[in-house]
């Protein structure tokens, strides 16, 4: 069977399944199978596969079709030119949280030596890009899941960063003074969890998703570990980042703003200790 007809047959068992992008996962899984690039599929479109090729394609597929997100059937994921791994232990890498490490990078881009807690390391992706697009920075990274510190350790082994990683709730005894708290906390309301597309209720990590107060917890713990102009930076849930904001400014933060993702939607809330 040519490529083309492979790829034609798996975009129609994934349309069945109610894949958001049929035909993109398809081509995304065929070349991951022959470790090529998308692009180079196009023009191998009457290629047949070897029968060893055609079998992991179909189960590879046959994941996908069970809704498991697309980057753990791969075991890889990009991010701002980082390739980490991923897989159940760990959330998946998203855009909005690509402008998050952003808007950090701003705010520490003077500062030679910053001093950076990430809260929630979860695959390693907010601490090891700070690291990698700051080379100066001294980066610790902290999660209270053994998992998904296995996952983010194995990464940074990948990438060939120094970040430290410690293991325990929120700050993980560390105190500061800090220029930067970053974190992508849990905030998904318990009531809508199971609402959510397959792909997210079914497969990623609850614990890293459900609101359980880390926000409030994080916000309140940063204030006292941030030296004087020190920065907190936070994602929110899409339509909740005016409420965060509020929190901040009520904590003493000061020039609290807000930012938004790649998608246009406001899911970024920064805010200054006082000097």
């Amino acid at each position: 069977m040519s490529l083309r007809e492979l790829l034609r047959g798996a975009a129609a068992e994934l349309g069945r399944a109610g894949c958001p992008s049929p035909d993109v996962d398809a081509e995304w899984l065929l070349a991951h199978v022959l470790g090529v690039t998308r692009t180079d599929l196009h023009g191998n479109g009457s290629r047949s596969l070897s029968a060893a090729d055609e079998r992991r394609f179909g189960e590879l597929v046959a994941r996908r079709a069970q809704r498991e997100p697309l980057a753990y059937v791969l075991g890889e994921w990009g991010f701002r030119g980082l390739t980490l791994r991923v897989d159940r232990r760990v959330l998946v890498p998203r855009p909005e949280t690509e402008s998050l490490v952003e808007r950090s990078l701003e705010l520490i881009a003077g500062v030679s030596e910053p001093r950076v807690l990430d809260i929630g390391v979860g695959s390693g992706a907010i601490a090891l890009a700070i690291a990698h697009e700051h080379p100066g920075a001294r980066v610790v990274a902290t999660d209270s899941s053994l998992d998904a510190l296995a996952v983010a350790e194995e990464n940074r082994s990948r990438a060939g960063l120094a970040v430290d990683f410690l293991h325990g709730e929120l700050f993980a005894g560390q105190e500061g003074p800090l220029d930067l708290v970053v974190s992508n906390p849990p905030y998904v309301a318990p009531d809508e969890i199971d609402q959510l597309e397959p792909e997210v209720a079914a497969w990623e990590p609850r614990a890293a998703l459900v609101a359980c107060g880390a926000t409030e917890a994080i916000a309140e713990g940063a204030r006292d570990r941030l030296a004087p102009g020190g920065s907190l930076v936070l994602e929110t849930a899409d339509g909740e980042a005016g409420d965060v904001a509020e929190l901040l400014g009520h904590l003493g933060y000061e020039d609290v703003s807000i930012g938004q993702d790649l998608g246009g939607r406001e899911r970024v809330v920064d805010g200054r200790t006082p000097r």
